[in-house]
């Protein structure tokens, strides 16, 4: 018997006609449930088949839909990351755009600062009573503001724009401590604090402006919040590490303010007693410059003793291979020279110049371009000056540099020479590359001018 066929009891067999059919109909029977098996399974087959169809019609509808939905999705997709990307570059474009338009513009205020500064300086030098000087003196300090007001803000655009890229150099710690000290200890004494520094011989790796500028801003935050007592500065070496700390006696700062002082235009409660003006980027231009150099910044404090600031950097010594010493600049006071030739194109400049260096007893000759240059020496051959006061930028794409190489090789003789810019961008490196040559920032302080003409001129054996 067949599989599908259904088994039914098999009755009593009786001999005669009757059994013979009963044998028949119950095959017959047999057979049609067999059949009716078969039928009902090809029609539950028929019915899965049509329900897989009706199901994978109904898959592909979705898949369709939902592949719809994805080309949509990623169609403003990538229409949102064209319009970003197109952000992007505006942006990029009008961040190069500011950091060109604010160095331009720094350039251009600084020239007539520097200008003013030395006309200020001439005068001084003369006979002048005390009321002169007393004014003279609050002129001199409202330039001196907006020399630092000007180099904060393009300190801060260049720093956005990660245009500035740090020369790192071997650094005398007790020469930065001396210098800073030294710079502020007239606003201290004006304040009745006592400033000083701990003596040390430590050295570290770092970029010399940008660690100068760091510590001048804490000790100048100190300087200002701080009403009694001291500020300290000090280094302590922590293995591979040494770190700077500047020590104050001020209000102190509390817990919920130690992180927002760091963020521009923000201030402590402390200055709303202290009387401090200013625009709170002093702090915010001592975090940038530390994430730049990759320098940790701390910060110690308890409110009504005190606050200190640190500074971690990379431990040197004079041993570290290939890397640079930052020289210290020689004060002086004396300048062993009587010729001097000044380059610049600015008439204003020059003219407060010759005031300047005619009060030190100089001699001064000027020349806006290389053609006047030229034209000077033409015309006295037996002319060689004994220093070079040069501006980094002149007219018509001419520079400085390349006017002072031009002199060098009609001389024969490498006459020592200073370049003055106002290009933050320019380093001593570049100007070390080009020729000797030393580097000095506008606007000039007269002092700080005199004493690299001295040391120039000393060390080139004039």
């Amino acid at each position: 018997m067949k599989s599908d066929e259904v088994s039914y009891p098999i009755p009593p067999r009786h001999d005669g006609p009757g059994s013979e059919l009963e044998r028949r109909l119950d095959k017959l029977a047999r057979i049609n449930a067999a059949l009716m098996q078969r039928v009902e399974r090809s029609m539950d087959q028929q019915a899965n088949a049509y329900s897989l169809f009706q199901t994978a019609i109904g898959l592909e509808g979705q898949v369709r839909l939902r592949t719809d939905q994805l080309k949509s999705a990623l169609d403003r997709l990538e229409q949102v990351n064209s319009e970003l990307m197109l952000a992007r570059d505006l942006a990029e474009r009008a961040n190069r755009f500011k950091t060109r338009f604010f160095t331009a513009v720094g350039h251009d205020l600084l020239q007539p600062l520097h200008a003013a500064r030395l006309t200020l300086s001439a005068m001084l030098d003369g006979e002048a009573d005390s009321e002169q000087q007393r004014l003279g003196g609050q002129v001199d300090h409202s330039l001196s503001t907006i020399e630092e007001l000007l180099k904060t803000i393009l300190d801060l655009s260049k720093l956005e724009a990660g245009v500035t890229e740090p020369q790192i150099r071997l650094i005398d710690l007790d020469g930065l401590f001396g210098d800073v000290v030294s710079d502020l200890a007239p606003i201290a004494r004006a304040k009745g604090l006592k400033i000083g520094h701990t003596a040390t011989r430590l050295m570290v790796c770092s970029d010399p402006l940008m660690l100068r500028r760091i510590v001048q801003n804490l000790v100048a935050n100190a300087v200002h919040y701080t009403d009694s007592g001291r500020i300290q500065l000090l280094a302590r070496r922590r293995g591979q590490r040494v770190r700077l700390e500047v020590w104050d006696t001020g209000p102190g700062i509390p817990p919920a303010e130690r992180d927002r002082i760091f963020e521009e235009f923000q201030r402590g409660t402390a200055s709303e007693t202290a009387r401090v003006g200013g625009f709170g980027l002093g702090l915010s231009i001592v975090q940038r410059m530390a994430e730049a150099l990759d320098h940790e910044l701390g910060l110690r404090s308890r409110v009504g003793h005190g606050s200190c600031f640190t500074v971690t950097a990379p431990f040197a010594t004079m041993r570290d291979a290939n890397t640079p010493v930052e020289p210290n600049t020689i004060p002086g006071y004396g300048l062993p020279v009587s010729h001097v030739l000044v380059i610049d194109n600015e008439p204003t400049v020059v003219e407060a110049m010759r005031a300047l260096l005619s009060r030190w007893g100089c001699q001064v000759r000027t020349a806006s371009s290389a053609e006047e240059a030229a034209a000077l020496f033409a015309g006295t051959p037996d002319y060689t000056p004994d220093i070079i006061l040069a501006d980094y930028h002149l007219n018509r794409g001419q520079t400085g540099v390349a006017v002072v190489a031009d002199i060098r090789r009609r001389l024969g003789v490498g006459v020592p020479a200073i370049v003055i810019s106002a290009d933050r961008s320019l380093t001593s490196a570049n100007l070390a590359a080009a020729g000797q040559f030393e580097l000095l920032r506008k606007p000039v302080k007269p002092a700080e001018l005199r004493a690299l003409m001295r040391h120039v001129v000393v060390n080139s054996g004039a």
